[in-house]
């Protein structure tokens, strides 16, 4: 058994003083004392900083790590999408396994728990399977001239922890979007990453043109727009994951939150950052009561897969106070991927792994530029 504490611990959404949490040889939590005697308590490990369970990574494409420094920043939606095809073919599949294994054994030091994680193959599922974190893999299906979900289903079928998600929007038709949308597991959809999203739906903007150059036709405009395309396809009580959101307008958040009760909105602004310098409207969603977690996207479009630096750009952002974004980072990610009986909070009976945030201005409780995260458990 181990004795852990710090300066503070997050319990139950507030940052508390003077906790040890108990943790036996399995990462079980067996006990959370409160103690005002916490230097003469024998045996105790004490890190400075504060206490939090293992974060949930709530959008990933680990398969893409490989990509890393590869895309120039900046080259907004369109050019980071022709950028993939140009260089992907450039590295063998022992290279692309490589990059992801760096990669995983980077998010797990740094005290990730859990990955919400978009595939479209299965090159990294025998690592992912082996791994000390637990995945959450979403086979995406992508193409308007993609009419099967096969594959897909075949690919999900094969794995454990695995579901079936459309990839956006604006890229898959109909039948197939309702059909996934009608199946099990949570749902992880590309949203509003750029103002062309809407601009398909009323016939005008550069996704319109392409898909008109290249002779393609969408049969989901009749919807009127991506947000009520998500409503009357998605029922109501369906977990999804609604990934990115940089040009969603309080219209679609109001729209979607007064029919889903299984939203969650994650945002992965150094992603943002990195393809088009676009924010994410954390101060909106958070006015507008929305859940909220967070993703670092894929190392294809960011400088690393560090959930602190994403905390750290939304907390410039908003005025949100530090537990209530760690918990975005551990609470409302285990929620949305529905495994908080045992993650994303230090509670007796769980098994969420044991994390430091160290570097923080622990008078006003505030990231730093110098703030990182390590596991302990």
């Amino acid at each position: 058994m181990r004795k852990i504490a710090s300066h503070y611990a997050l319990i139950n959404g507030a940052l508390e003083r003077n906790i040890v949490v108990e943790v036996d040889d399995n990462g079980l939590i067996i006990n959370i004392l409160r103690t005002t005697t916490l230097d003469s308590m024998a045996g105790v490990e004490f890190y400075p900083g504060i206490l939090i369970p293992g974060m949930i990574n709530a959008h990933s494409h680990v398969e893409l790590s490989y990509l890393h420094n590869q895309i120039e920043e900046h080259s907004g939606f369109a050019g980071f999408a022709r950028a993939i095809g140009a260089v992907r073919g450039n590295f063998t599949t022992k290279e692309r396994i490589h990059a992801a294994e760096v990669a995983d054994a980077r998010m797990w030091a740094e005290g990730v728990e859990a990955v919400a994680d978009i595939a479209n193959d299965e090159l990294v599922m025998e690592m992912k399977e082996r791994s000390k974190i637990e995945y959450h893999t979403m086979f995406e299906h992508f193409g308007l001239n993609n009419l099967s979900t096969t594959y897909i289903k075949d690919m999900t079928a094969r794995h454990r922890n695995a579901a079936a998600t459309p990839h956006s929007t604006y890229s898959v038709q109909d039948a197939p979007l309702r059909e996934l949308c009608g199946g099990d597991g949570v749902l992880s959809i590309h949203f509003m990453e750029s103002d062309d999203e809407s601009a398909l739906y009323r016939g005008s903007g550069s996704l319109w043109e392409w898909y008109e150059r290249m002779g393609w036709s969408c049969d989901f405009l009749h919807y009127g727009s991506p947000a009520r395309r998500i409503v009357e396809s998605i029922p109501r009580d369906r977990a999804i994951l609604l990934v990115h959101a940089t040009r969603t307008t309080a219209e679609d958040v109001r729209m979607i939150e007064s029919h889903s009760c299984g939203a969650t909105w994650v945002l992965c602004p150094e992603s943002n950052r990195y393809i088009s310098d676009a924010k994410p409207p954390v101060a909106m969603l958070r006015k507008m009561g929305a859940k909220i977690a967070i993703g670092t996207d894929s190392l294809a479009s960011a400088r690393s897969l560090s959930m602190i630096d994403n905390l750290r750009m939304l907390g410039e952002m908003c005025d949100a106070p530090l537990e209530e974004m760690l918990t975005w980072a551990t609470a409302n990610g285990a929620k949305a991927l529905g495994i908080d009986d045992t993650k994303g909070s230090i509670a007796v009976g769980k098994t969420p792994g044991i994390v430091v945030i160290e570097g923080t201005d622990l008078h006003n409780l505030r990231l730093t530029p110098q703030t990182t995260s390590r596991r302990v458990i």
